[in-house]
């Protein structure tokens, strides 16, 4: 990818391309990796995203590519193994985006010793040889060291185990350069409006520029919803009376500085009141908190944190440690919708990962459901369908093994602190032109992860990324008031409620 000039590229080929095998809508996780695996099959593949790459639940997640330790204890197993192969191949593809971190469970009765150590090794044997390490058995001494900070009293060991923890928003922006160097044409920032048909087919859908207002008709043989959490919006365009599918549920985190859990290992909390397990994993200099399970009626593109959200994961991670966490040590809140799909009545902290495909009679085909650890099997089943309905034949790629196209670069910069206002400026400026970086949020949000690791010091330096990218592509003053009072607007959401800025 690259900036303005190329984003202005990419919008005058969605039309002037003529038609395209596979137009994507959806810049997430999923649609990424379909628009990835589509162009490296020889496919002409464009992909088109309403906002940022990402900027949804993609970039919102707990930071673990995992199998589901809780999945396994649902009996979901086909899940869990499944997941567990693709962590691995991740872990050999993405290597400066995922690696391997130890989490311990603490124990404060002898015998959830041995019963949580009994199903990691059930866990160990599913991943084969894709393992990351052998789960085992902790003394009380070896949990502290694993965790200091753990609460001690009644401490009676742990149970340690290896699972995988990424960046989300970065590893989405690899995804999409490696598709883009795969061929494929992405555009963020534009909003599909409808779906174009002929004869009752789909073929393909109308396009709104939401930089510039422009609006065109983009042709394509056929067209995947990958939308996530909007999925049902979008299968409504294309069948008026189409039944919800979508069962959103809400995922709260919270993120707190390093010095209150500073230990090396992240620690896995396996059962709240609700049934959920929780997390505390160190994260780029600091520890996300999370997550929660409340279910929505309706879904936004910024979700927000309900106070009793916050408080539940306070008061639960607070049984943990010798010194409890106050909302005056939250540095940022984030929140992230699972779109999870509704087969069942199950409450949705008892439903699970798994993807569904469907295709409607007019040829559209939605991808449901899913994970960040599954990306790249959902692409698989979603390019295998496609290769079902075709009308000529082409050979599938193999993605198992195709590294992404930086994973020998260094990782992006998350964290902003340390950055002098010329350090600032000359990183915006990259990001601008390599990147299609077209806002502060797109900057402050993924491109680095300012706002999840510290929403005030995001708005103290949001002025001075307007400024930067304003220079770089081509705006005035006015624009870059408009970009800082809305960041600022955005970025309050991420405080606790009650919090000044």
């Amino acid at each position: 990818m690259s900036g303005l000039e190329q984003r202005k590229s990419a919008w005058n080929q969605l039309s002037n391309e003529g038609k395209w095998d596979v137009l994507v809508i959806g810049g997430g996780a999923t649609g990424l990796g379909i628009a990835l695996h589509a162009a490296a099959s020889g496919l002409k593949t464009a992909l088109v995203e309403r906002n940022d790459f990402a900027q949804g639940t993609s970039s919102r997640s707990t930071k673990l590519i995992h199998g589901g330790v809780r999945y396994l204890q649902q009996g979901n197993v086909k899940l869990v193994k499944e997941a567990l192969h693709e962590r691995g191949l991740l872990m050999q593809n993405a290597p400066h985006l995922v690696h391997n971190m130890e989490f311990v469970i603490p124990t404060y009765k002898r015998w959830k010793r041995w019963y949580y150590g009994t199903g990691l090794k059930i866990y160990d044997r599913l991943a084969g040889r894709l393992g990351l390490g052998a789960s085992r058995i902790l003394s009380p001494h070896q949990a502290i060291a694993a965790l200091p900070g753990v609460r001690s009293e009644g401490l009676t060991g742990g149970v340690s185990y290896h699972d995988g923890q990424f960046d989300d928003a970065h590893l989405a922006l690899s995804l999409a350069a490696t598709a883009v160097a795969r061929g494929a044409t992405l555009i963020n920032h534009a909003e599909v409006t409808g779906i174009l048909k002929r004869n009752q087919l789909a073929i393909g859908a109308s396009v709104l520029n939401k930089l510039t207002g422009e609006t065109q008709q983009v042709r394509a043989a056929f067209v995947v919803n990958a939308t996530g959490a909007f999925s049902d919006a979008v299968m409504q365009m294309d069948r008026s009376n189409h039944a919800p599918m979508i069962r959103p549920s809400q995922g709260v985190h919270l993120v707190v500085d390093r010095t209150h859990f500073p230990g090396p290992s992240a620690m896995l909390i396996p059962k709240t009141d609700d049934g959920r397990v929780l997390f505390a994993v160190p994260w780029h200099g600091r520890v996300i908190l999370g997550t929660t399970d409340t279910g929505l009626k309706q879904v936004s593109e910024e979700p927000q944190a309900m106070e009793s959200e916050i408080d539940f994961i306070l008061s639960h991670i607070s049984r943990y440690l010798n010194q409890p966490l106050s909302r005056k040590d939250i540095l940022s809140v984030f929140a992230g919708i699972r779109p999870l799909v509704k087969l069942t009545d199950k409450k949705t902290s008892e439903l699970a990962r798994d993807h569904v495909i469907r295709v409607s009679k007019s040829g559209m085909i939605s991808i449901l459901g899913g994970k960040w650890t599954t990306y790249r099997k959902m692409a698989a089943d979603v390019l295998r369908k496609i290769h079902q309905r075709q009308n000529r034949d082409f050979a599938l790629a193999d993605t198992r093994m195709l590294r992404l196209v930086d994973f020998q670069a260094p990782a992006r910069a998350a964290n902003i602190e340390g950055l002098s206002d010329h350090e600032l400026m000359e990183l915006v400026k990259k990001e601008a032109a390599e990147s299609m970086c077209m806002t502060v949020d797109d900057f402050l949000s993924r491109r680095t992860r300012q706002l999840l690791l510290d929403a005030r010091h995001a708005i103290r330096r949001a002025p001075a990324v307007a400024e930067a990218l304003a220079a770089e592509l081509g705006y005035d003053e006015v624009w870059q008031n408009e970009q800082v009072a809305a960041f600022k607007k955005l970025a309050s959401q991420y405080l606790p409620p009650q919090s000044d800025i």
